[in-house]
């Protein structure tokens, strides 16, 4: 006696409901997508050269979507009788024996297809017959799944012949001039596609400068595809250029007799980091240069200007608030200070009497004074 959860028709019948619409909304989803990959393949095969090895892998995938919109539609219709017959179902204690290929095939492919509701209709139909009957579904005991359902939905690879069957039909519909560079064997018909080499990869493609050469065109390099190649490569020269098959070399330059010295470049030295800095220049070292300074010009003897320092303490005394007077008579002693302490030694302004020092240094004071 089941307590909790049990087969319950009322949501058995939803789940199938929703099951075929969201088959349908799957299956247009992946059709849309298939479309440009169509296209995709289309330009690869209309390139020049035809990435052909490239254009076989998105085949393959286009492929198995294909297998899988077609698995969506065949499950959908198992979905739709079902839903149709629930009251059989539900009224039936062993599972009738014409559903028993359209449960099974539900059970086994809730597993593999990405479809929510698989699950739940899985967990309704365990609950009305069985975990025998979900463990022989799970294994296709019998072989009781539907056998287009099961290699449609299978995890094998398609064969190389069905792979060139659908490039040469993307080729066609697309107006595309293309043929397989490396024709199928009898022994590759039947099985699935051989991995990629990259004889379809053309060597500096990036910049495209690198002339075509027989590892980038013609297939892989055994004999029986070299004379293929050949051609190919012959054929895709426009006519009246010269070939890349043989490319010349470069002229060698004649030996010189004179040898050149070798160029070394000079560096220069570092400074040490714990190095003593230079000595103070001294004095001596400094070379001072010579300045002419003229002299002032001498009085003649007996023309210095006299002053009477009586009269300027009077003037200052009684005078204070001229400034006009006293500015002028200040310019007048600043510069009979000047002539006579500029005069050279030896020399005087009165009858050539040598003046000593503190002559000079009473009349410098005076001066000071004065200004």
């Amino acid at each position: 006696m089941v307590i909790f959860g049990g087969y319950k028709a009322s949501k058995l019948k939803p789940q199938l409901k929703m099951a075929v619409t969201r088959f349908q909304i799957s299956a247009n989803k992946k059709s849309a997508l298939m479309k440009q990959q169509i296209r995709g393949i289309a330009q690869l095969l209309a390139e020049t050269p035809p990435k052909e090895e490239k254009a076989r892998i998105k085949a393959e995938a286009l492929i198995r979507d294909d297998n899988t919109v077609e698995a969506y539609e065949l499950l959908e219709l198992n979905c739709e009788l079902l839903s149709e017959r629930i009251h059989l179902i539900s009224h039936s204690k062993e599972c009738p024996p014409d559903l028993v290929s359209c449960i099974s095939t539900l059970i086994w492919a809730s597993a593999i297809v990405d479809i929510p509701e698989l699950v739940e209709i899985r967990k309704q139909f365990k609950y009305k017959y069985g975990k025998d009957f979900d463990s022989d579904a799970m294994m296709n005991v019998g072989g009781v799944v539907h056998e287009r359902v099961a290699s449609r939905l299978s995890v094998q690879p398609p064969s190389a012949y069905l792979v060139q069957t659908y490039l040469e039909k993307i080729a066609d519909e697309h107006e595309v001039e293309w043929k397989p560079t490396v024709p199928l064997k009898a022994d590759q018909i039947s099985e699935p596609m051989v991995a990629p080499e990259g004889w379809s990869v053309l060597a500096g493609g990036g910049s495209g400068l690198n002339p075509p050469s027989s590892s980038a065109l013609g297939g892989p390099h055994d004999s029986s595809n070299s004379g293929t190649v050949a051609v190919a490569v012959a054929a895709s020269a426009p006519p009246g250029e010269p070939s890349f098959d043989f490319i010349p070399e470069a002229p060698k330059r004649p030996a010189s007799t004179k040898q050149h010295p070798a160029y070394v470049p000079v560096l220069p030295t570092p400074s040490t980091p714990n190095a003593p800095p230079p000595p103070p220049a001294t004095m001596d070292d400094i070379e001072e240069p010579e300045i002419w300074v003229p002299g002032v010009p001498r009085s003649p003897p007996g023309g210095g200007v006299k002053y009477n320092n009586k009269n300027d303490d009077d003037d200052d005394d009684s005078n204070e608030g001229d400034d006009g007077k006293q500015a002028n008579r200040g310019t007048t002693e600043s510069l009979a200070s000047l002539s006579n302490a500029d005069l050279p030694k030896g020399t005087s302004d009165e009858g050539g009497v040598d003046k000593s020092f503190d002559d000079l240094a009473a009349r410098f004071a005076m001066l000071q004074k004065k200004m």
